[in-house]
């Protein structure tokens, strides 16, 4: 597994997760000033802060149980970022083109990290 922070893919998608939090960031930039904007933003900035911080976390695992745990969280946290913009969107607090590209990439990291975490897992399974 100590090929994990060496591949061309993992290299690429660490540097798609890290563009997934910037275009968050960007996003949470132009909400509303409300209250109730201000506090969805905020959950979904800590939500996709988490993504590109825990597959960087994933990346550097020192054993396939400890990548299966990082991209545990990289899934819940990505389908939890999912949660906050279509929250963002049916509250009218944003239309739905403000997100929609940002809700596409989410849906392709959520698909990505659960076909690794299937992966793994049959690893973790075959080994124990």
């Amino acid at each position: 597994m100590e090929d994990y922070g060496k591949s061309e893919f993992a290299e690429q998608f660490r540097n798609r997760t890290k563009r997934f939090v910037i275009d968050v960031i960007e996003i949470y930039r132009k909400l509303p000033r409300t209250v109730e904007a201000q506090i969805i933003g905020k959950q979904l900035l800590r939500s996709a802060s988490s993504v590109g911080a825990n597959y960087r976390a994933a990346c550097r695992a020192r054993s396939q149980a400890e990548f299966y745990s990082k991209i545990c969280i990289v899934i819940e946290e990505a389908d939890e970022s999912l949660f906050w913009m279509e929250i963002l969107v049916e509250s009218n607090i944003v239309d739905k083109p403000t997100v929609m590209n940002l809700m596409i990439e989410g849906k392709e990291i959520l698909k990505v990290v659960s076909s690794a975490r299937k992966t793994i897992s049959s690893k973790i399974d075959k080994t124990h």
